[in-house]
């Protein structure tokens, strides 16, 4: 039995109504356009829909209970419209205000991106540092009043639509290889220029774009945190942002789960259902464990998160699983879909394409292993069982 209050109940029901109204009617358009319009953003916040978290005085709820963005991101995926990445403003990128933003910073900017006016975007990813952030290239100089920005930035989530972007650069001269100011660029500042809506394999609905930084003055207003320690600022989000991951992957692999289990109930292969042959049976059977399991996980560390006790190991172990089990269901849903699950008419298709860039997003699955096997020998580890 799954532990959500009354309260979250009724707001996961409410959130459900509003995707089937507002949003799953128009998801096949959004991705032939390549973006989702700004206007669903205000609609979404209009409703108390787009951030939960932040107090009253700033617009929100109040209320950091983490299962409010659990049932966002499942009821967001179970309507086939996971290309709106809303929690990657919501969850991923505004808590960077709450957390490191001064009282003015939290005051200019928060209501707005409550209300769904301003659009978030946080940029890290260059050409040649991805996961390795430390080789960065983006530059900052200290001007005085102002830094002056410079650098590029790609396949920045958001990049096309974003009003406030979180920018990740290295002070020039920097002795230290972390060293990293992290800067608030917003829209219209003279020399900060978009590339274009990227391309991709999947969620094509989902605006991806190149950012481009020519001496941009940024004024020491829109400092976030304390200059020099944006490394350490991004790393503590990553706990979360891991379990974000592992959330959107549970519920997807669910997703790919009843679309298949609909499909071979009703296609006949040698005269009878597909779900009647014995391979059909033990492969379904074999995934709906899986996903099961899996899924307890994700609970166990959303409660563990609420509770301030997740770690980077554990949220490494729900991203790391969760994307795999994920990816594994995709991967036999167009199996058993047989050339109807290569068809784009057939939501499996897109969900598979849609779903392979998960394990490499926020910290492929080979560094997930890497985290995870460096905790297993390390001195403070403790087996389950001691």
């Amino acid at each position: 039995m799954r532990q959500f209050t009354e309260e979250q109940i009724m707001f996961r029901d409410a959130y459900r109504r509003f995707l089937e109204a507002e949003v799953a009617p128009h998801m096949e358009q959004w991705r032939e356009d390549g973006i989702v319009p700004r206007e669903i953003f205000r609609r979404a916040g209009s409703q108390g829909f787009l951030m939960i978290w932040p107090a009253e005085k700033y617009g929100g709820m109040g209320d950091d209970d983490f299962r409010y963005e659990q049932i966002i991101i499942e009821e967001t995926v179970r309507a086939g419209c996971a290309c709106w990445y809303n929690t990657l403003h919501s969850r991923l990128v505004g808590p960077y205000l709450q957390r490191f933003g001064t009282e003015e910073q939290r005051l200019r900017f928060l209501p707005s991106c409550v209300s769904g006016e301003t659009i978030l975007a946080i940029a890290m990813t260059e050409a040649g540092a991805g996961s390795d952030l430390a080789g960065m290239r983006t530059t900052v100089v200290d001007q005085g009043d102002h830094y002056l920005l410079n650098g590029s930035k790609t396949f920045i989530s958001n990049g096309i639509n974003a009003d406030l972007v979180v920018v990740a650069a290295k002070p020039v001269g920097a002795e230290k290889k972390h060293d990293m100011v992290l800067l608030l660029v917003e829209r219209g500042m003279e020399g900060f220029e978009r590339g274009r809506n990227l391309k991709k394999m999947g969620l094509s609905a989902q605006d991806t774009a190149e950012l481009f930084f020519d001496n941009v003055k940024v004024p020491k207003a829109n400092v976030l945190g304390e200059p020099g320690k944006g490394f350490y600022h991004l790393m503590e989000g990553l706990a979360e942002e891991r379990l974000i991951a592992a959330v959107g992957a549970a519920a997807n692999a669910r997703r790919g789960f009843d679309v298949t289990r609909d499909y071979v109930m009703q296609r006949i292969l040698f005269g009878k259902p597909l779900s009647e042959q014995q391979n059909t049976q033990f492969r379904m059977a074999e995934m709906d464990a899986e996903i099961d399991m899996v899924q307890t996980y994700v609970d166990h560390c959303v409660a563990e998160h609420n509770a301030g006790r997740l770690t980077s190991n554990m949220g490494a172990k729900a991203k790391m699983l969760t994307t795999e089990v994920e990816w594994k269901m995709m991967d036999l849903g167009v199996q058993l879909h047989g050339g109807h699950g290569y068809m784009d008419e057939y939501p499996i298709s897109h969900m598979f394409t849609d779903a392979r860039i998960n394990r490499i997003l926020a910290g492929s699955s080979e560094v997930m292993r890497l985290i995870i096997g460096r905790d297993v020998f390390s001195q403070k580890y403790q087996s389950m069982l001691a």
